[in-house]
């Protein structure tokens, strides 16, 4: 099982490719475990720039004549949706083909599913996109759909040795979409590459390849923020090193505002998905214990402590606006090491949240590992609404790494 690379599909041609995608999870399936529901064979002519390519969809977003199950046993019965959600029916403007729905933790939260990990089997994918994080590093599909309100995109993308985005919050709209906090709930995609993002990105949003610009040379903020462990300390340290030793800027980010922001997220998160779930919070005998729990902790906060959490986030956003003006990208850990061993838990979203409070595009950068062979991810943060631009910078920094 390896990966399959979106813009190699392209440039060979995308014909075949959906029966590509069929041989493939047919083949590995039965021990990946990436997959709730499979669309109909598709029919008819398939035009846009990626005409033809399969993708993945989690499974909290809609998908016409498919249900959203949400990987919840309350939504076991649901009914087929009657209409793709927003980001799905762009996707298939620019020519792409859903052929299923990926497995999601239970509303996109922290209970488990049953997938494993390609590339790190007996360690957990990471959640809540953990289905397409497996499909993409399996090779079954070249690309998948993904949600982050924490760490959901970054952290399987990570664990699974494979690329992400993260898009700013507010670049699509969120119709169709199974949310969880309105305020931090972001679309996101995964791909093998840092470059096959961009060939995404381009056929997406009809804007110019960022894989194709002039390069010249980056400017990036590193952060050590967070509670990383020695090997993703070692793999981040030394990428900032050969960036430099490549003629990249790599200054130091004060991690002060990252860490202020890093606590005000689980708050801004707890409050609004009490409100948001409410329905589901009426029956807590059909949740997990973790989802529970949050959905209880926000139904009882007050509303001042929501309303200090969001001015620390705009506090603190100003400064790291501030700070990281000039610079292209902040270059962080994407999670705190490898992906841990066992399928019961999904790992710690710890690196996103900050990042995740502002809205900012993240790009994952695969390529690293630890000594035991297990996939390290970092993580390049842009600025918000500049989602081309951070790929741009991201390719660089992929070929970098990789050479």
């Amino acid at each position: 099982m390896s990966p399959w690379s979106l813009r190699d599909t392209l440039a060979a041609g995308t014909h075949g490719a959906l029966g590509r995608a069929r041989d493939a999870i047919t083949a590995t399936e039965p021990d990946v475990r990436a997959w709730v529901e499979f669309a109909p064979e598709p029919t008819g002519p398939r035009s846009g720039p990626l005409g033809g390519v399969p993708l993945g969809v989690k499974d909290i977003v809609d998908v016409a004549g498919l249900p959203t199950r949400c990987g919840s046993v309350l939504r076991a019965g649901a009914a087929p949706a009657v209409a793709d959600a927003a980001i799905v029916a762009a996707w298939r403007r620019a020519g792409a083909v859903p052929v299923g729905k990926t497995v999601t933790t239970e509303f996109a939260y922290f209970s488990p599913g049953p997938t494993a990990n390609p590339a790190a089997p007996g360690h957990t994918p990471g959640g809540s996109s953990s289905g397409s994080a497996a499909a993409v590093a399996a090779g079954h599909v070249p690309l998948a759909l993904g949600s982050q309100t924490a760490g959901s995109v970054t952290r399987p993308a990570a664990y699974c040795g494979v690329a992400a985005l993260v898009m700013s919050r507010g670049r699509f709209p969120v119709d169709g979409v199974t949310g969880l906090a309105p305020s931090l709930d972001s679309h996101g995609v995964l791909a093998a590459r840092v470059d096959d993002l961009a060939a995404a990105w381009a056929a997406l949003t009809g804007e110019p390849d960022p894989a194709g610009r002039t390069p010249r040379t980056p400017r990036l903020l590193l952060c050590t923020a967070g509670p990383l462990e020695p090997p993703m300390r070692a793999a981040l340290a030394g990428a900032a090193e050969r960036l430099r030793a490549a003629g990249t800027v790599v200054d130091l980010l004060d991690a002060a505002d990252v860490d202020a922001l890093t606590a005000a997220h689980p708050v801004v998160m707890a409050y609004e998905a009490a409100r948001e779930r409410a329905v589901e919070l009426a029956h807590p005998g059909s949740l997990s214990v973790p989802l529970a729990e949050l959905l209880h902790r926000g139904a009882a906060m007050p509303e001042t402590e929501y309303r200090a959490a969001l001015g620390r986030v705009a506090r603190h956003g100003e400064a790291l606006a501030a700070a990281t003006h000039g610079y292209d990208a902040v270059l962080a850990a994407a999670a705190p090491g490898p992906a841990p061993r066992g399928l019961d838990a999904t790992g710690d979203p710890v690196c996103s949240r900050a990042w995740q409070a502002l809205g900012r595009p993240a790009v994952t950068v695969p390529g690293l590992r630890d000594d035991a062979g297990l996939p390290l991810g970092l993580q390049l943060v842009g600025h918000a609404g500049h989602d081309g631009d951070l790929l741009a910078t991201g390719c660089g920094v992929e070929q970098v790494l990789r050479a």
